[in-house]
């Protein structure tokens, strides 16, 4: 890996799975020694474009069990220009497809994929939103989402992920 890599995490408001995702990545590539060569942000496809918020509380909570800060996050919505600064952007589920497809100027230069893609075979595609659930769904969120990070710095590293 020799450029600086640009990964955008995304779910649909951008205060549960995507601001997790972006703070699991970036606790990885610190530890890793790569901070300065990945570079992650997250947003959302229905985010608020007057007003940002801060991850919800249940998500703060779990995360910061396991060692994530997720405090200095705060809320924006996928604009445009995202799919020209960014080299990944990796929705959280299929219905983030769509949306996506809609914002992406003819000259999008970012690869779009599944953040699940980079997990283990057999841990599915989707990482789901546990917004109207409990505890435990937060907890899966986070079990989901540090197997995918893995995965991916990984593939950063490996000849295909790199630019």
């Amino acid at each position: 890996m020799s450029a600086v890599q640009r990964v955008l995490m995304v779910c649909t408001a951008n205060i549960c799975r995507s601001p997790t995702a972006e703070a699991v990545l970036r606790h990885r590539v610190q530890r890793a020694g790569l901070h300065g060569r990945i570079v992650v942000d997250s947003a959302g496809t229905r985010a608020s474009h007057e007003q940002s918020y801060p991850p919800d509380p249940r998500s703060i909570a779990h995360a910061a069990r396991r060692g994530y800060d997720l405090t200095g996050l705060r809320s924006r919505p996928v604009v445009p220009a995202d799919f020209l600064r960014f080299d990944l952007i990796l929705p959280m589920d299929d219905t983030h497809l769509g949306p996506l497809g809609v914002t992406a100027p003819p000259d999008a230069s970012a690869r779009v994929r599944l953040l699940m893609s980079f997990a283990p075979a057999g841990s599915g595609l989707v990482v789901p939103d546990p917004y109207y659930g409990s505890g435990p769904g937060f907890e899966h969120v986070l079990d989901l989402v540090e197997l995918a990070c893995d995965g991916l710095l990984e593939y950063l590293y490996s000849p295909q992920g790199s630019r």
